[in-house]
């Protein structure tokens, strides 16, 4: 079967070359196919509720990635160590593997995923595993396995096995035809990525199963996530954790937008805190099953000024990528998230100055941020 071996070499290849990213867990394509389970036609299945002293199961996919590692450990402190399950297909730092418990899942395999599910009597699952924008507009056969054939996969174990699901969507999801400033919950959605295509078939496809079957699907629409903990990697607002390493590294950024790009940003910690928030949300609060959340909206000359505060030589050049730009061209300026903040209560700790301030506080004190300081 050649593409499956070619799809394999990519999959090889990508794993050597490319950096976590938000959700990113490259998955090896060794099981493409349809899921070999059926849901009944008469099927009908009911998330588990748990009591306070009764605490959830969890497993994360794709867990190596921007989100997952700093998830588990938010989740270990509120239910205990042994209750969640880091997973991926990557040999995990020393770090990350004895911080708790790690097991090697590959959502394309079926059978395996099923008998984690099964074996460690898992009652949330909290599904990362995609490849990004950029990453997959270079390889759309593998994000469309792993982005597509492996949510399949994940939504028909945990119909059948009564999980209560979270996949987090994107800014991607929305297209040139939607309304940018602001974006709503409810509108068109016509992107021109496959990442952006994938995310838009989950989130009809999580509230099919909703629908259809009882099945408890939950998810978020993540503006750009920025983090201190991991390397850019193939996201399209990437270059807003770039500029931070860059900026004490080199003194130098080159980005690849536009200076006047707006994008809707979020810091991971306020990332974290509504993935929790939304699945501990009483069902009955829950209007819709997909949910805009952001923060703050900035362009890369507003993050630039705000860097050079801290670092006032910091020299900003713009070599624009035309591949990202039309990305970033077609996305959301802004979120609407007035549906979560009604319904569940959210609401943002980080904005610009905040999270410039804690991303050097993170990153170490170079001599250049001592003497701005």
């Amino acid at each position: 079967m050649p593409i499956v071996r070619n799809l394999g070499r990519a999959a090889s290849q990508l794993l050597q070359s490319s950096g976590c990213g938000c959700g990113v867990s490259l998955v090896p394509v060794r099981a493409i196919g349809v899921s070999p389970r059926q849901v009944a036609s008469d099927a009908s299945f009911h998330s588990v509720t748990f009591s306070e002293s009764d605490h959830p199961r969890v497993l994360i996919t794709g867990g190596l990635g921007q989100l997952g590692v700093g998830l588990a450990k938010l989740l270990r402190k509120r239910f205990g160590k042994n209750n969640v399950i880091l997973s991926d297909i990557r040999k995990p730092a020393d770090n990350v593997f004895y911080s708790g418990p790690f097991i090697f899942a590959d959502i394309l395999d079926y059978k395996n995923l099923r008998e984690i599910v099964v074996n460690n009597r898992i009652t949330w699952l909290f599904h990362y595993s995609a490849l990004l924008s950029a990453v997959g507009e270079a390889n759309v056969p593998l994000a469309r396995a792993v982005n597509i054939t492996g949510l399949h996969n994940v939504l028909d174990i945990a119909a059948e096995h009564n999980l209560r699901l979270f996949v987090p969507s994107t800014i991607g999801a929305f297209g040139p035809t939607s309304p940018r400033d602001p974006t709503p919950d409810l509108c068109i959605q016509r992107p021109r990525t496959i990442y952006g295509v994938s995310k838009v078939h989950a989130e009809l496809m999580g509230e099919y199963y909703h629908y259809r079957y009882g099945l408890d699907f939950r998810c978020l629409r993540y503006p750009g996530i920025i983090s201190a903990d991991s390397q850019p990697g193939g996201g399209t607002t990437d270059y807003a954790v770039q500029i931070f390493h860059d900026a004490i590294k080199t003194g130098k950024f080159k980005c690849y937008l536009r200076p006047d790009t707006r994008l809707p940003m979020m810091y991971l910690d306020d990332c974290l805190k509504a993935t929790l928030e939304v699945m501990e949300a009483p069902a009955e609060a829950l209007t819709m099953r997909t949910y805009n959340i952001s923060a703050m909206s900035f362009t890369p000359e507003e993050l630039a000024q705000e860097v050079q505060k801290y670092v006032p030589e910091l020299q900003v050049t713009y070599n624009v990528d035309q591949v990202r730009q039309a990305i970033a061209d077609s996305w959301p300026m802004n979120f609407d998230d007035s549906n979560a903040r009604r319904d569940w209560g959210w609401k943002h700790d980080y904005d610009l100055s905040e999270l410039v301030t804690t991303m050097f506080s993170y990153l170490g004190s170079d001599s250049r941020i001592a003497q701005a300081n």
